[in-house]
């Protein structure tokens, strides 16, 4: 009889609970936001506040709040949370030049998170993983082609970063008026790009011109766009830790950029700051000091230990982490976390919303558009099939799913090696033969040679995959703890290229995968075409065939700066620009920024030249007639670049538009582009503030930065 009028009295508790829950001001999706913040807040107990600060977010079971994960990756796909559509790496999304095709990319990897994490709900599971909030993309600049991480970025341009990441956090985010499709996080905020194996430590020396100028530009264009958060960095700028600087958190970030999202910490990036920077003493004042500075959420355990002992030892009160969680709650209730299920527009996605055949073709167009063609001896392609019915395929990336996935990958149940693309390519009557060819190590012992000769032509595919580039403890083979020690291709690929070329008189193609810039000369006398194919995500072999036999005109652009070596540029630990990149650099080259070839050729002409600009509100509006002059439908990347007026430190050149237009056999199309003036500004240090310098402005444009295909010259006043 008491068990029974207990297991009564729970039932009735726990009932009054989920009605009180239900009606309360916090799940009333009517209410403003900050009436619902503040209603949640006030029902919180300061050990329950504290426990929702680390990315392993607790259970609040009295409330109703089920726990959550905060951690998820979505760099070219849904990440680590099995099958998902598999992307080409973010180096190869940014070599599109393509902004409007990776935000439909990343419309796709939000509605395949969203049925995800629907599906895991509906299981009653709250796995890493599978939640909402992305910590994607990587918009730190590719300064250096030592850093193995490159590859998760957009290049070494600000301008493009900004353009490619705002369009990834825009498909990514959604444009519902309510509700948060998923979060992005812009990341890692600020100057983090490399050494990796001193990631933990070291302390990046900037000058504030450099900074605004390079490293803040794209950040600063993605919090105007809206993005939900901004990861900090594990490193220090300027002897001040990433995660607990006031600089960058509350000066920059939340008071001149109003920046109304929240901050995650990278992961461990607090332990570091105590542990290893060894700025501050212990967890306690480390906590205290991130929430000061404007730290949310903490992937790592160091708030949830600590920040109570804070409170004990008056460096924080309760207050401050009101303030704090506040921004959390705010991002949850835009993803719907306290809402009916069914008002979210999003509810209703399920298992046939996640790699489906829609989202293979829009990986495989992707894969198209980022191939960037380097060589093409004789116009040896695209290849007419008639002409080739034997093919040998080998090579040690040839049939390796590494080097199609790059790094922070998904699971595809799709993908597509660059063997099998070719061999669905061709008809049974067409013969294929595949042999790995060589390994990584060995630079004596190779096979399919014979075969090659055998072969009326053969299709080498060499380079990196990602366990010999990547972040510190993923590329396990990487020499340098994630960096390249070189630009070199494994000794073991020159080596079989060689041996490929003195056995076989017939016509070789080299396609290269990596996610950096790399050294060809090694093995450019040996092969009569060159492609660069990144790491090409689940469609790549597909899209590989597409590009050799012609379906498509490869129209992929470097997003880096290919040097001839690592002794071309500054030592990599220098932060300083000078030297570095297109910008900069005004050395020889093996391939410029924005370099690729087409099977096709175009001519520019002004269709309205750019006019003179007088004060920062004004814009250089301009069209140019782009003419296919070849024999066949293609893709141009129309690019146009700025030289300034003579004034020191100002770049040799920059990137301030692009458009890329598929233009028919003979045919033209009118491009029509615009750039604001205060876009043209440049850092005075003597001032600390923007300044449009008066003076002449080149304005060319072409189909890389280094081709002036036409050119105008436009005056600038100095007023504001």
């Amino acid at each position: 009889m008491n068990k029974s009028i207990s297991f009564l009295l729970s039932c009735f508790i726990v009932t009054n609970l989920h009605a009180q829950n239900s009606t309360a001001v916090f799940r009333n999706s009517q209410q403003p936001m900050e009436a619902r913040v503040n209603d949640l807040l006030h029902q919180l107990t300061l050990q329950e506040k504290i426990s929702l600060l680390g990315y392993r977010s607790k259970e609040v079971e009295r409330l109703g709040i089920p726990a959550y994960n905060w951690w998820n990756e979505a760099l070219h796909g849904v990440a680590r949370a099995g099958v998902a559509t598999v992307f080409p790496q973010a180096i190869g999304m940014a070599a599109t030049f393509n902004d409007g095709l990776l935000k439909e990319a990343a419309t796709v990897i939000s509605t395949e998170a969203r049925a995800k994490y629907n599906l895991s709900l509906a299981q009653g599971r709250h796995l890493q993983y599978m939640g909402l909030t992305f910590w994607s993309p990587n918009i730190n600049i590719f300064r250096d082609p030592r850093w193995g991480r490159g590859q998760e970025t957009y290049g070494e341009d600000p301008f493009l970063t900004a353009h490619m990441g705002t369009a990834f956090v825009k498909g990514l985010q959604g444009n519902d008026p309510r509700y948060l499709k998923t979060s992005a996080c812009a990341k890692h905020f600020a100057v983090h790009s490399g050494p990796e194996n001193g990631r933990h430590t070291f302390n990046a020396i900037v000058d504030e011109k450099d900074l605004r100028e390079t490293y803040l530009y794209a950040f600063h264009a993605l919090v105007d766009a809206g993005v939900e958060s901004v990861m900090c960095g594990y490193n220090r700028l300027n002897d001040q830790p990433c995660c607990t600087g006031n600089f960058l958190l509350n000066s920059i970030l939340r008071n001149e950029w109003k920046f109304k999202g929240h901050v995650v910490t990278d992961c461990g990036a607090l332990d570091d700051i105590f542990m290893r920077h060894k700025v501050m003493p212990s967890g306690v004042e480390v906590a205290a000091a991130a929430i000061k500075a404007g730290v949310n959420l903490d992937c790592s355990n160091v708030l949830q230990k600590d920040v109570e002992k804070a409170i004990e030892q008056k460096l924080l009160t309760e207050k401050d982490i009101d303030s704090s969680l506040a921004h959390l709650l705010r991002t949850q209730i835009k993803l719907g976390f306290y809402d009916d299920p069914t008002a979210n527009p999003f509810y209703k996605y399920g298992a046939d919303s996640v790699a489906n055949a829609a989202h293979a073709a829009l990986a495989r167009a992707m894969a198209q558009q980022s191939m960037v063609l380097l060589k093409n001896s004789n116009q040896l392609l695209p290849l007419d099939k008639k002409k080739y019915p034997a093919i040998m395929v080998l090579g040690s990336n040839s049939a390796s799913m590494d080097a199609l996935l790059g790094n922070y990958h998904g699971v595809s149940n799709r993908a597509v090696s660059f063997v099998e693309g070719i061999t669905n390519a061709v008809d049974a009557g067409t013969r294929v033969e595949y042999d790995q060819g060589s390994d990584y190590n060995d630079t004596t012992h190779f096979g399919g040679i014979w075969a090659a000769g055998n072969a009326d032509i053969t299709v080498a595919v060499i380079g990196l995959t990602p366990v010999y580039e990547g972040e510190e403890g993923d590329a396990f083979l990487a020499a340098k703890g994630g960096d390249k020690p070189d630009m070199s291709l494994p000794a073991a690929h020159i080596a079989f290229m060689k041996a490929l070329r003195k056995g076989n008189k017939k016509p070789i193609i080299a396609v290269i995968t990596a996610g950096s810039a790399v050294d060809l000369s090694a093995i450019e006398p040996y092969a009569d075409a060159i492609i660069l194919a990144w790491y090409p995500g689940e469609q790549g072999g597909n899209a590989l065939a597409d590009i050799l036999f012609g379906n498509v005109s490869p129209a992929g652009r470097l997003p880096v700066t290919f040097y001839q070596s690592f002794a071309d540029v500054p030592a990599y630990d220098n932060y300083a620009m000078k030297g570095r990149t297109y910008r900069y650099f005004n050395g020889k080259v093996q391939y410029p920024f924005g370099y690729g070839l087409s099977y096709t050729s175009f001519a520019y002409e002004w269709q309205q030249m750019p006019a003179n600009i007088r004060t920062v509100k004004d814009s250089v509006s301009f069209s140019i007639k782009v003419k296919n002059t070849g024999s066949m439908d293609g893709d141009e990347v129309v690019q146009v670049y700025v030289e300034y007026p003579p004034v020191d430190r100002m770049p040799l050149k920059e990137l301030k538009a692009f458009k890329r237009v598929h233009v028919k056999a003979g045919g033209e199309e009118i491009v029509q582009l615009t750039i604001p003036a205060a876009d043209l500004q440049k850092w005075d240090l003597a001032t600390n503030s923007w300044k449009l310098y008066p003076g002449s402005y080149n304005v060319f444009a072409g189909g890389n930065s280094t081709d002036k295909k036409i050119v105008a010259t436009i005056k600038a006043g100095g007023k504001k």
